[in-house]
């Protein structure tokens, strides 16, 4: 055992007592929506995305105001979620519908081997090929999907996720403690049109984001996006309520997040603010309860705080660092002023250009700034228009942008410069570049280097002149494969899309 594995064992062990309030291994729930994007809760001021179930962890735990992907994609942030490792050190798993090597430990593997009761339902990793890697199951775990029933609306899964948790409680032995992927299939798309306006919506209360113009059709998709949102609060509320019933709660460390920004241009795939800043509320650990804290995590981060509390020693293969710390402190805001920096990319998304070339982007997320590296601006960053831009979901958004051909339709789909600079503090729609203006001059120059600087440390082949390596990992996909799939089952379904 290496001292970094001693002390994540020692630490876990010890953490995971006074935090979660029994004398006995905490229980994990980890919820994961697929494609909401922060800030669409009402624990962060959203008036017309209701989610009472995810405030109250936020209440009652801690909510975080900074939390990121490393790739706004499903499978590369999954794959990071599960390994503890930034996507570009995972080889073939960087890329959206890519292989999953085996070759490092996967959370739900190392809590099953120290005696948890461990499986997912919904949407686990993917999408993608985790047996040609060498899984011989899904990395999240097995799958629990006995029970359905009638959705919502048309668009959504048939999945009863909340019964299905239930399902997995029933297989467990006494006093077992267990790690549960909850894992929704919405707000991916396909929504069914009007969802919002049949849910009681009023348009003129979303807001729409500077990068879109200000239309009723925009306005009426978002309402749309608001609807499948609460659905995986509403199935978050039943297993809360289930954990509370059976007296677990207490003793359950609840991990609500998502894999990136909404299903919607400019925003899902793409290296800008509302594509990789992510909604997440904790609850359990031993400080101060209705916290709001400001310190950056990432995605990575998740595997090692969910070892240490399980007192389960933490691999060398984990890149990403432990926030049990603050989930112990008392503080509001800034606890560790070090979590101020964020690194940011992506390699293939989808299919949409010639040779199935990617979008290479790298970028640095700081408390003020977002410097972006785009290191081949002669391609299109969402696909080509030959193609229909296929790393954008089909939907009512994109094709009235497509349509306007104009600065709004530029912003999601035309060509980018080499470098973008924002200020997001101020401008968190990123829709001023200032990499040009004098004035950025030195912040540029400064962000620049700093950004390399991290990537070598990361060992990231694109900082280390092998970017080739990248354009030899296979796609795993279907080569036309659709945005959104039916399958008609028991009503309606939504398939494991990308």
């Amino acid at each position: 055992m290496t001292r970094r594995q001693m002390m994540s064992t020692t630490l876990g062990a010890a953490a995971a007592l006074p935090a979660l309030g029994a004398a006995r291994r905490p229980n994990i729930l980890f919820a994961i929506a697929d494609d909401w994007g922060w800030p669409h809760a009402g624990a962060y001021g959203c008036s017309w995305v209701n989610t009472p179930a995810f405030d109250r962890i936020a209440s009652e735990g801690v909510l975080f105001t900074n939390c990121f992907t490393s790739n706004p994609k499903c499978s590369p942030c999954r794959a990071s979620i599960l390994t503890g490792r930034n996507t570009w050190q995972l080889e073939e798993a960087v890329s959206h519908f890519g292989v999953f090597p085996a070759k490092w430990a996967v959370f739900p593997d190392l809590l099953e081997q120290a005696g948890y009761h461990v499986g997912y339902t919904g949407k686990g990793w993917g999408p993608g090929d985790y047996k040609a890697g060498g899984f011989g199951r899904n990395p999240a775990g097995p799958e629990y999907a006995k029970h359905t029933l009638e959705p919502k609306f048309r668009a959504m899964s048939n999945k009863d996720y909340a019964r299905n948790f239930e399902y997995f409680l029933e297989a467990r032995d006494t006093d077992q403690p267990f790690c549960f992927w909850f894992g929704t299939h919405e707000p991916h798309r396909a929504f069914q049109d009007g969802a919002g306006e049949l849910s009681g919506k009023r348009f003129q209360d979303v807001d729409v984001p500077a990068f879109y113009p200000d239309d009723s059709t925009i306005r009426r998709d978002l309402a749309d996006y608001a609807v499948e949102s609460e659905w995986f609060d509403t199935h978050l509320g039943r297993i809360l309520a289930k954990l509370e019933e059976i007296g677990e709660l207490d003793n359950t460390l609840v991990i609500a997040t998502s894999d990136h920004g909404m299903p919607f241009p400019r925003v899902k795939g793409q290296i800008y603010e509302y594509g990789f800043h992510l909604p997440l509320a904790v609850r359990g650990g031993g400080g101060r309860k209705g916290r709001s804290v400001d310190d950056f995590i990432n995605v990575r981060d998740f595997a090692p705080t969910i070892l240490e509390l399980a007192g389960v020693g933490v691999p060398d293969s984990v890149t990403g660092s432990s926030f049990v710390e603050i989930l112990n402190s008392d503080a509001d805001g800034w606890v560790d002023a070090s979590r101020n920096r964020m690194l940011v990319g992506k390699e293939r998304h989808d299919l949409g250009r010639p040779n199935d070339w990617g979008y290479p982007v790298r970028a640095l997320r700081t408390p003020e700034y977002l410097y972006v590296r785009n290191y081949e601006p002669d391609r299109w960053p969402a696909g080509n228009p030959e193609t229909g831009y296929r790393n954008c979901d089909a939907s009512p958004t994109k094709s009235q942008l497509v349509r306007g051909f104009d600065d709004y339709y530029r912003m999601s789909f035309g060509k980018r410069p080499a470098e973008e600079l924002y200020r997001v503090d101020s401008d968190p729609d990123c829709v001023r570049n200032l990499a040009a203006d004098p004035a950025h001059a030195e912040a540029k120059k400064s962000l620049r280097a700093e950004l390399q600087q991290r990537l070598e440390r990361d060992g990231d082949p694109r900082a280390l002149g092998q970017a080739w390596v990248f354009d030899t990992y296979k796609y795993t996909g279907a080569r036309r494969h659709a945005y959104s799939t039916w399958l008609e089952h028991n009503g309606s379904s939504k398939a494991e899309t990308p």
